[in-house]
C-alpha cells in the first residue's frame, strides 16, 4: 500500500534541502515535482525543482481534472499533477508531496491517511535571517518581498494543528535523521508484526514528534511569531 508524506514548510525553513536528503537516503520513495506558473529563481532547472509552464496550460490541466490539489500563491499557481500517485501505486513505492498548507487540506480530504509533517524555523528571527541569505544569493534582495514572505509565514503557522508531526529544522544534520526516522516509522507502523532496535528507535524519535507531542517545543517559537500555543489561539 502506497503511503504518501506530505511536507510543508513557511518559505526559508530549510525544507528543500531536507527533501533532498532524505530523497538520497530512503528507498522506494518517489518524489512529486510540482508544476508552478512563476518563473524559475537563481540556479532552477526545469523538471527538477519544478515544472515550470505557462498560465494558460496550467488552467487547461486543472480543467482536466489532472491535479491531485493546487493553489494560488503571490499570483502564481502550484499544483501536484494525479500522474505521480498513480505511477508510485503502480511501482509499489511510497510517494513524497513537497507542498503548502493549502495543499495539505486537499490532499488529506481525498487521502485521509496521508502522513503530514510541517517543518519550523527555530525562530522568527532566524526565519527572517534565512529568508535574507537566500534572498542575497539569488540576487533579488527586496525588503517588501522579504515582509511579505515573513507575514505569509505567521499565517502558514498557524494551520500547524493540521498535520501530524511537527519538525523544528534548527541543526540540519539532526532534522534529516529526524525526518528520516518519522518517514520509516510510518511503514513500519503500517506493516505491524515485531520491530528490531533499529526500527523501536525510529517509532519513539517519530512519537517525539507527534503535534501533541510537541506543545513545549512549540510554545516559544509561536511566540516569536506571536502566535499562541492554545487551541484556535492568535
Amino acid at each position: 500500500m502506497t503511503i504518501v508524506y506530505i511536507i510543508s514548510a513557511p518559505s526559508g525553513s530549510g525544507k528543500s534541502t531536507l527533501v533532498n536528503e532524505l530523497r538520497k537516503t530512503v528507498s522506494n520513495l518517489d518524489f512529486s515535482v510540482s508544476y508552478t506558473t512563476r518563473p524559475p529563481r537563481g540556479s532552477e532547472q526545469n523538471g527538477h525543482e519544478y515544472s515550470f509552464i505557462s498560465r494558460e496550460e496550467f488552467e487547461r490541466l486543472l480543467a482536466e481534472n489532472a491535479f491531485l490539489e493546487h493553489a494560488e500563491v503571490f499570483c502564481n499557481y502550484y499544483g501536484t499533477a494525479r500522474r505521480f500517485l498513480e505511477e508510485a501505486r503502480q511501482r509499489s513505492h511510497d510517494l513524497l508531496l513537497d507542498i503548502d498548507v493549502q495543499g495539505e487540506r486537499q490532499v488529506k480530504q481525498e487521502i485521509p491517511d496521508a502522513v503530514s509533517i510541517f517543518i519550523l524555523p527555530p525562530t522568527r528571527q532566524e526565519l527572517e535571517r534565512r529568508l535574507r541569505r537566500r534572498s542575497q544569493a539569488e540576487g533579488m534582495l527586496s525588503e517588501e518581498v522579504i515582509q511579505k514572505r515573513l507575514a505569509t509565514a505567521a499565517r502558514e503557522i498557524e494551520n500547524y494543528r493540521n498535520y501530524d508531526y511537527i519538525l523544528v529544522n534548527d541543526q540540519l544534520e539532526q532534522s534529516i535523521d529526524e525526518l528520516k526516522a518519522i518517514v520509516l516509522a510510518e511503514r513500519v507502523r503500517r506493516c505491524g508484526g515485531p520491530h528490531s532496535a533499529e526500527e523501536e528507535k525510529w517509532l519513539v524519535t517519530a512519537e517525539r514528534h507527534r503535534q501533541g507531542n510537541m506543545r513545549q517545543t512549540l510554545r516559544p517559537i509561536l511566540e516569536s511569531f506571536a502566535l499562541s500555543a492554545t487551541p484556535g489561539g492568535r
